[in-house]
C-alpha cells in the first residue's frame, strides 16, 4: 500500500473514529464500488465538454452514500473541476419560505472547492485566478506588458467579451456586472469593495436595498432563484479555466421528513427543474449528484416518488433488477459492501494506523476476519449495529492494541466489556434512537454495509 502522508493519516483516522467522511484521504480506503465511480466518472467527462448530468445515489442507511459522495468530490477536484457540497437538514432545503433555500446556497458556496483549496472557501481564489488569467492571455497574445498603457484597457475589453456570453441567462447581466465591478476593484486595490462582490456572490445580503445602497445592484440572490446562480457559476468558471462544476447534495430524507405536504411538494418541484435542465440541455459545465434513502425516493406518500412529475421519469423500467444493475440511468443504487471487502478495508485502515504512529502492523487476515465476525455475533448486533460503529470500534481497537503492547487481541475481544457493549438499549429503545433515518433497518444477513 502506498504510504499514507502522516496528515492525511491522522485525519482518516481521526475522522473514522469520530463517524464522519474525511474530506480528504478517501483513495487510500476506497473499497469497492468500481462501477459506481466509473459510472460517475463517465458523467464528469461529459460535464467537461459542455454538457450536463444529475444522478440520485441512493442506498439504505449503511451503503456508503456520503462516502461515495465524498469519493467522486475527490476525482472530480483532481479533474480540474471546482466542487461545491452541502447537507441538507431543517434549515437547508431546496426550497423555503424562510431562508431555506438560500441556507443551502450559502452553504454551497462556503464549501465551494478546488484541487488547491480542497477544504472549501476558494471563491475569492476563483476570482483571482480569472483575472491573472485574463491578463497573462492578454498580455501573450497582444504581445503587450502590464506596465504598457493600453494594457488595462485591453484586459477589460477582453473581460467583457467573455462575461458578454453571461447576459442571455436569467440574471445574466448582474452577474456579468459584478463580476466586472470585481475586477476594477482587483485593479484599484479597493478590497473592501472586492469584500462586497465576495459578499454578494455568497448570498448574505439580506435585501436588494442592501445590495444596491452597497454596490449599485436592484437585485440579489433569494430563496426562490438561488439555482439559477449556480448555473451562472457553472459557465463562469469553465470562463476562469476549470473544467466545470459539480453540485453535491446529501441527506435527502430531510425532504422526506418535512411534515407539511405542500413544503415537500415545493422541494420535489426544485428537483424537477434540476432534473430537467441537466437532462435538456439548459444547463452546461453543470453536474448534480443527490443522496438519499430508498425511503425518502421510493415512497409514494411522502417521498420523491410521491411527485409523479419526477416518479414518472426517474422509475426503473422492466430490465434493470437485482442481477442487471444499469449505472446509466439517473438513480444510481447502491449496495453493501461483501464481507471480503470489509476485510480489505480493515486491512488498510491497520497499515494507515501503523504508519501514523510508526509501528509494524501485526494483525493478521485471521485476526481481522475474527474481529469483523466477532462483532457481528454479539447479541442483539443484527438489530443494534451499525458499520459506523463496527469501523470506530476496530480504530478504538487499534489505539488499544498500540497502548498496550502485551494485550492479547482474542482476550480483548472475548471481554465481557466487547461482547455486551450496546445490549442495555432495548428494542424500544433502539428504534426510536434510529427514527431519525426515515426507514426501518433490514437485518444484516451474510454481508456487512460500510458508511460513514
Amino acid at each position: 500500500m502506498k504510504k499514507v502522508p502522516k496528515r492525511i493519516a491522522n485525519t482518516i483516522i481521526n475522522s473514522l473514529k469520530g463517524g464522519v467522511v474525511p474530506r480528504i484521504g478517501l483513495p487510500y480506503i476506497a473499497v469497492g464500488r468500481e462501477q459506481e465511480i466509473d459510472a460517475l466518472l463517465h458523467d464528469v467527462d461529459i460535464i467537461s465538454d459542455g454538457g450536463a448530468t444529475f444522478r440520485f445515489v441512493v442506498g439504505k442507511y449503511g451503503s456508503g452514500k456520503s462516502f461515495l459522495l465524498q469519493t467522486i468530490r475527490a476525482y472530480a477536484m483532481d479533474r480540474n473541476f471546482v466542487v461545491v457540497d452541502a447537507d441538507l437538514s431543517p434549515e437547508r432545503r431546496l426550497h423555503g419560505s424562510n431562508g431555506q433555500g438560500l441556507a443551502t446556497y450559502r452553504e454551497l458556496i462556503r464549501n465551494m472547492s478546488t484541487k488547491t483549496r480542497p477544504e472549501g472557501g476558494a471563491l475569492t481564489l476563483i476570482l483571482d485566478r480569472w483575472i491573472s488569467g485574463v491578463q497573462s492571455a492578454v498580455a501573450t497574445e497582444a504581445g503587450v506588458t502590464p506596465e504598457d498603457s493600453q494594457f488595462s484597457q485591453l484586459v477589460e475589453q477582453r473581460i467583457y467579451t467573455a462575461v458578454n456570453t453571461l447576459y442571455e441567462m436569467v440574471h445574466g447581466f448582474d452577474f456579468a456586472q459584478l463580476l466586472i465591478t470585481y475586477y476594477r476593484a482587483h485593479l484599484s486595490g479597493d478590497e473592501d469593495a472586492k469584500g462586497r462582490v465576495v459578499k454578494w456572490f455568497r448570498g448574505e445580503y439580506v435585501n436588494k436595498t442592501e445590495a444596491r445602497r452597497e454596490l449599485g445592484v436592484g437585485i440579489c440572490i433569494t430563496d426562490g432563484d438561488w439555482y439559477d446562480y449556480l448555473k451562472l457559476f457553472a459557465i463562469f468558471l469553465k470562463q476562469a479555466g476549470y473544467a466545470g462544476m459539480l453540485v453535491l447534495i446529501d441527506e435527502l430524507v430531510n425532504i422526506y421528513k418535512i411534515p407539511n405536504s405542500k413544503s415537500r411538494e415545493y422541494n420535489y418541484e426544485k428537483i424537477l427543474t434540476m432534473y430537467n435542465d441537466t437532462m435538456q440541455g439548459k444547463a452546461h459545465y453543470l453536474g448534480i449528484i443527490m443522496g438519499g434513502t430508498p425511503q425518502a425516493v421510493e415512497d409514494r406518500r411522502r417521498g420523491i416518488y410521491s411527485y409523479e412529475a419526477l416518479r414518472s421519469r426517474l422509475a426503473e423500467g422492466r430490465f434493470a433488477g437485482q442481477e442487471y444493475k444499469d449505472m446509466l440511468a439517473p438513480i444510481i443504487r447502491l449496495v453493501p459492501l461483501t464481507y471480503e471487502e470489509l476485510l480489505v478495508l480493515a486491512g488498510k485502515l491497520q497499515d494507515i494506523h501503523a504508519g501514523l504512529f510508526g509501528y509494524e502492523p501485526t494483525l493478521t487476515d485471521e485476526d481481522l476476519a475474527l474481529f469483523i465476525k466477532t462483532e457481528f455475533e454479539r447479541v442483539g448486533a443484527t438489530t443494534h449495529i451499525t458499520p459506523r460503529e463496527v469501523i470506530r470500534d476496530f480504530i478504538e481497537l487499534l489505539d488499544i492494541l498500540y497502548q498496550n503492547p502485551s494485550t492479547d487481541l482474542a482476550g480483548l475481544m472475548e471481554s465481557e466489556q466487547f461482547l455486551n457493549r450496546g445490549q442495555s438499549s432495548s428494542p424500544e429503545q433502539a428504534k426510536a434512537a434510529h427514527a431519525s433515518d426515515g426507514f426501518t433497518r433490514d437485518d444484516q444477513q451474510g454481508f456487512v454495509e460500510f458508511t460513514l
